[in-house]
């Protein structure tokens, strides 16, 4: 494969046909297309909270933001940690993405321990469409709870496709599963063709109609 050269417009042509980039390490300066033969996705209507998990949400013990520090999730999903030494995000994912949030369609959920940042999420949106990228964890759960609200937010916004690129045993436990690639394109042309606004209808208690 040949090294990117990309732009954030040229960024949203590429999600629009079901391809996003990747670098091979944190360190390397290059990007790569990627596009799995099978994808993942979280469909809505299968989405499941573990008891435990909802508990945790319940209990307030974690304070949950949308939008507020863009920047530090993908500082967070990019550090090195010891069960996860090596991230494909490099500093031309770090502009890129800082970019398409500046310009309305990067967007991150942020999990605070009091004023310290614990847990989030960032991904991309695109008509009716969420394109998940990354998340990270400080402390116990906060990827998690991140994931529960995205959810959320996003059934309320009536988004039509939560793309979670490849499915993990820890997305499986929500409901995540696998299409191949030409299934998950013909959702894609029919969410993009969609409109939904990340922001729109609002509300403080939106994720109780998940639990």
């Amino acid at each position: 494969m040949e090294p990117l050269d990309l732009t954030p417009d040229m960024l949203l042509r590429a999600y629009a046909i079901g391809v996003f980039p990747m670098a091979e390490d944190r360190d390397d300066p290059d990007l790569f297309w990627i596009d799995p033969r099978m994808r993942g996705i979280l469909p809505f209507k299968q989405f499941h909270v573990p008891k435990r998990l909802a508990r945790t949400i319940r209990s307030n013990k974690y304070r949950v933001t949308f939008d507020a520090c863009f920047e530090g999730v993908m500082d967070g999903c990019a550090e090195s940690t010891e069960r996860r030494p090596r991230t494909w995000i490099n500093d031309k994912i770090l502009t890129l993405y800082t970019s398409l949030h500046r310009m309305g369609h990067g967007h991150s959920v942020e999990v605070w321990e009091g004023d310290k940042l614990v847990g989030g999420l960032y991904g991309v949106t695109l008509g009716a469409t969420y394109f998940g990228e990354s998340m990270f964890s400080r402390a116990r759960d906060a990827s998690k709870v991140a994931l529960v609200h995205l959810a959320a937010r996003l059934m309320a916004a009536n988004f039509k496709l939560l793309d979670t690129q490849f499915v993990t045993k820890h997305l499986e436990k929500f409901g995540a599963i696998e299409i191949p690639r030409q299934d998950y394109r013909i959702l894609l042309a029919e969410a993009i063709s969609h409109e939904a606004d990340f922001h729109w209808n609002r509300r403080d208690n939106e994720v109780l109609d998940v639990l």
